[in-house]
């Protein structure tokens, strides 16, 4: 494999990558998951999105493995549990989530 193959096949990877992240429900959600773990309960209450929708969008993340969740009594607590996502949640905190 040559350079530019390399280069196209990383670039197919960050792409799939990133459209994990392109939703701005999921967005939202992660927005309040980079200030650190959260109640499903909490997060709906931050974003204002529908229960059914942050159940859907949790999954998906959860999904391509880009949040986990530790389970309390009958309460589930998510996280990001990708470092690339904390890094890139890092940024995109500061530039668009803080208030």
């Amino acid at each position: 494999m040559d350079a530019a193959e390399a280069i196209a096949e990383k670039a197919d990877i960050a792409a799939d990558f990133m459209s994990g992240l392109a939703n701005v429900h999921r967005l939202r959600i992660l927005c309040e998951l980079a200030q650190g773990e959260r109640s499903v309960t909490a997060i709906i209450e931050a974003t204002g999105i529908a229960q059914t929708s942050v159940s859907q969008h949790l999954a998906k993340l959860k999904k391509e493995g880009i949040v986990d969740f530790r389970r309390e009594h009958r309460t589930l607590h998510y996280f990001i549990a990708d470092p690339a996502v904390v890094d890139i949640m890092a940024i995109l905190y500061t530039k668009f989530c803080k208030a």
